[in-house]
């Protein structure tokens, strides 16, 4: 009896399948209606960059006067050429714009160094210390050779980066701490913490700064004031610190028991389980909130002409209403704006979907 087989089995072929062509596409395009929808949205893209690339470039004025502008149907490429400059620094000494530009990139930088998770450490925070300073001083002056800009005179995207930036780093630790307050054990603690944080959620941003602007000056000794801008800065730290609040408290609600427990018995106190344990994990968790508060408040700035002070998207609206320009380029200096805001706000996104991969978080 043979129970082996002397010669291989001849391999099959794979079936010819015959389908028609309806099916061959039908992965590519799916039913009838949504290849309807498909072909509609192309031809509706392909319109619209179309008109885009012929209001920007085809129809558009590339030198010439408000005048052959207003005769244009096209874009109005003289007014950034005129008034690019008046856009990104407002009203700082046209002959001292280096400083503001010098400020600028030493701030990116710096920013840059921050986002490599290598140079994490005492040293950056050292590091960020030394670029804020000279940053102060280039952009104030009045030591050192530099002429002195007083603060009213500061404006455009360097305002905006440092109302939105320094807020945010004086908010994150009063935070914290209003959070930490807000979980205490101790009654009077706990209330205050619970009423600031409350108060301060329940009013919009614009009537904390009206107040910082003019009720506050009303408390003041005679003959003292506080410069406008150092006022509107304290304004949207508090703001800010409220909201931070809420951000951190959710992330510790997060953490779970377990960890405080095993911090307990591994003989922690309070402050080093916080520190050492339950709040880097938080601080993972909060990744997400606290880049969109970060946006939130970069793009709020704005908020800050009730005090005086003229951020991005206000040297944008002043330079589109002098009397030559006005009417003329509106859709240009928003379309300006709204370009600018979406590059940073996307980097600030993408950056946080980094440091969300980089320390492992989510499930996608």
């Amino acid at each position: 009896m043979q129970l082996v087989k002397e010669e291989l089995t001849p391999r099959l072929r794979r079936p010819v399948e015959f389908s028609s062509w309806r099916k061959q596409l039908q992965p590519y395009v799916g039913t009838p209606g949504n290849a309807a929808i498909t072909v509609i949205c192309i031809a509706l893209i392909a319109i619209t960059v179309q008109k885009v690339i012929g209001w920007l470039f085809l129809d558009a004025v590339f030198t010439g006067t408000p005048t052959a502008c207003k005769e244009s149907d096209g874009a109005c490429w003289p007014f950034f050429a005129s008034k690019l400059r008046f856009m990104l620094f407002g009203f700082y000494p046209y002959d001292e714009h280096w400083r503001p530009t010098a400020s600028l990139l030493l701030f990116f930088a710096a920013c840059g160094i921050s986002m490599n998770p290598a140079f994490w450490g005492r040293k950056l925070m050292v590091l960020w210390g030394c670029v804020l300073a000279v940053c102060l001083w280039l952009m104030l002056g009045g030591v050192f050779g530099l002429s002195f800009v007083p603060t009213s005179q500061w404006g455009g995207l360097p305002l905006s980066f440092m109302l939105s930036f320094v807020g945010l780093a004086g908010a994150f630790p009063l935070g914290i701490a209003l959070a930490l307050a807000r979980a205490s054990k101790l009654p009077v603690i706990r209330v205050v913490a619970i009423a600031f944080i409350e108060l301060v959620r329940g009013v919009p941003l614009i009537s904390i700064l009206f107040m910082a602007s003019v009720m506050l000056p009303l408390f003041m000794p005679g003959g003292m004031t506080i410069d406008k801008l150092l006022r509107a800065q304290i304004a949207i730290i508090l703001f800010a610190a409220a909201y931070v609040a809420e951000i951190v408290r959710g992330g510790l609600q997060a953490i779970p028991r377990g960890q405080y427990e095993a911090s307990a018995a591994m003989g922690l106190h309070y402050w080093q389980m916080m520190r050492l344990i339950v709040l880097p994990q938080a601080i993972k968790i909060m990744i997400p909130p606290l880049v969109t508060l970060f946006i939130g408040f970069f793009q709020d700035t704005t908020l800050v002409v009730i005090v005086g002070l003229l951020d991005f998207l206000d040297t944008v609206r002043s330079a589109m209403r002098e009397p030559q320009w006005q009417g003329i380029a509106v859709l240009e200096g928003y379309l300006f704006a709204a370009v600018v805001y979406l590059f940073f706000s996307t980097i600030m996104g993408a950056y946080s979907r980094y440091l969300e991969r980089y320390f492992r978080m989510g499930h996608d």
